[in-house]
């Protein structure tokens, strides 16, 4: 029978429910049990794919095309499993399942209330990756904090959920902030012990505590919140500020919240965790021999979880190349003809970020140009890989009005177009190319050397492509599609030859890098900055 531990926050938002969820799951992993994660959102969107990046971060895209939390990265990128759209639940998809099943006659004339129609459809959703038969151990999120509007029904239908699975079978792990006032220069349990009260009043007593400090718990703290919070002291965790978050699955490991769990749940220890390949990867990451400065341009930098995927991507790749990737983030509409060259200046590659809208198209085109001209490594992520080929037709192929159709309707030269089926798409919602998708590789390329391999799968979220009528053009003219939708002919890959790295995917090579399998793109690109870094 597939166990559930289920994860609550209190007091303040932001203490990292997805990290600890990631860093336990990734302790049972090593341990040989079968775990995936799934995050409850109380937002009233039907998924983030709607959401501006400065509201809840970047928009992550699974294999199975869902738009979801940025939280299924860290699931992903820990244990190495991909998750789907089951893995990501909004109470706006919870309300328009009771409410389509309602329009369709399916509750026979009763009332439709919270009780217990909603927290019902919350529990299907609890149980659906649990009845999968693939799993041991379901760890479920609940996003936001105890005492939320917004959060109560899903409160109540863990509440339900736990007393139906009965003793050892579901367990609640509830993350809290325990402040240090430096003015009395104590700890302070207060907060914690508030935030457990209102749990109880909701009805669920919590089994393990994780409490988050700047400083060390000591036994006497510790005692006091097992004593006013109903829990056993070694179910008093202690959670501090970590260098990396690749640090907290050794941090929880120490501090023994796996076998907390286990235990509660009445499940074999099993064997040690195995955690070699992931301190190998924590070492090479932590002593690096040289380091590399790499510039990201994009539209919302001001906010560094809108490419959260790429910042860990180049953690990963930056392990694997021994050398830390310093990224400097660069407003794209900063940018102009007149500045280019003195923004760049100094970097030894630089990456433009995926993005829609016009604010900040030229300033992306004018960083192009700069490092194609400068021979300096590049790399363009979906709206980059279409920025270089609108700066290519510009400025070599001399189409000086070239332009995506996303940015100009009317221009007389589309290099980059709306894709057919999208023309008549009138929702936003879920509604871009999504999901995973094939490509095949030319031999003998960049891409090619990169993933050794001349057949691949990567995922995509856009609605505007390469404009095959120009292919010829640009391949005369140096700029060659190495990889190609093998089902409908759509370029995915450009690079240009006698460029040392100028590399474009229309798909988000980032969103399938995880510690265990950094991606081959952006270890390539690393390998390239750190050759040009030395060679200036």
């Amino acid at each position: 029978m597939t166990k559930y531990i289920f994860v609550t926050g209190g007091v303040t938002s932001s203490l990292g429910k997805g990290i600890i969820s990631a860093s336990l799951a990734k302790l049972l992993q090593a341990r040989g049990y079968r775990v995936t994660i799934q995050k409850f959102d109380p937002y009233i969107n039907i998924d983030p794919g709607t959401l501006n990046p400065y509201e809840h971060g970047e928009c992550y895209v699974t294999e199975d095309g869902a738009e979801t939390d940025l939280d299924l990265g860290h699931y992903e990128r820990f244990l190495n499993v991909p998750t789907s759209q089951a893995n990501n639940i909004t109470t706006g998809r919870i309300y328009q399942n009771v409410i389509n099943r309602e329009r369709e006659g399916a509750f026979l004339g009763k009332t439709v209330q919270v009780v217990p129609h909603i927290t019902d459809e919350i529990k299907r959703n609890f149980r659906i990756l649990g009845e999968s038969g693939d799993y041991d151990i379901v760890i479920t999120e609940i996003g936001g904090t105890v005492g939320d509007i917004e959060s109560l029904p899903f409160v109540e239908a863990v509440r339900q959920f736990k007393w139906e699975a009965g003793p050892n079978n579901a367990l609640v792990i509830h993350l809290t902030l325990i402040p240090f006032l430096a003015a009395a220069g104590e700890l302070k349990t207060k907060p914690t012990q508030h935030s457990v009260k209102m749990l109880l009043e909701y009805g669920i007593q919590p089994d393990i505590l994780v409490c988050r400090t700047e400083h060390h718990i000591n036994a006497d703290i510790r005692k006091k919140i097992a004593l006013f919070c109903n829990v056993n002291i070694n179910a008093v965790i202690e959670s501090m500020d970590a260098p990396t978050i690749y640090d907290v699955p050794l941090l929880m490991l120490k501090e023994k919240l796996d076998q907390t769990v286990l235990t509660k749940l009445k499940l074999p220890h099993k064997n040690e965790p195995n955690l070699e390949n992931w301190k190998d990867f924590l070492g090479r990451l932590k002593n690096p021999t040289a380091d590399v400065k790499i510039g990201l341009v994009g539209k919302y930098v001001e906010l560094p979880d809108a490419y959260k995927s790429i910042i860990e991507a180049f953690v990963h790749a930056g392990a694997k190349n021994e050398c830390k990737v310093r990224v400097e983030y660069i407003p794209s509409a900063s940018l102009t003809v007149e500045n280019a060259v003195e923004k760049l200046r100094g970097l030894h590659g630089v990456l433009v970020a995926p993005g829609f809208g016009e604010r900040g198209f030229e300033g992306k085109i004018e960083a192009i140009r700069y490092v194609r001209e400068n021979n300096i490594p590049f790399f363009g992520i979906c709206l980059g890989m279409q920025c270089a080929v609108v700066e290519f037709g510009r400025h070599v192929l001399g189409y000086a009005d070239a332009s995506s159709t996303e940015m100009n309707p009317e221009t007389p030269n589309p290099v980059i177009d709306m894709m057919e089926e999208q023309k008549t798409v009138v929702n936003k919602g879920g509604t871009m190319r999504l999901g995973a998708y094939p490509c095949d590789i030319k031999k003998g390329t960049k891409a090619a050397a990169a993933y050794g391999k001349t057949h691949i799968s990567e995922r995509h979220r856009h609605r505007y492509e390469f404009n095959n009528k120009y292919l010829q053009e640009y391949e005369a003219a140096g700029l060659v599609p190495s990889g190609i939708n093998p089902e409908n002919g759509l370029v995915e890959i450009v690079e240009l030859k006698n460029h040392p790295y100028f590399v474009g995917a229309q798909f988000h090579p980032e969103l399938k890098s995880t510690v265990a399998n950094p991606h081959p793109l952006f270890i390539n690109f690393v390998a390239a900055s750190l050759a040009y870094a030395r060679k200036n």
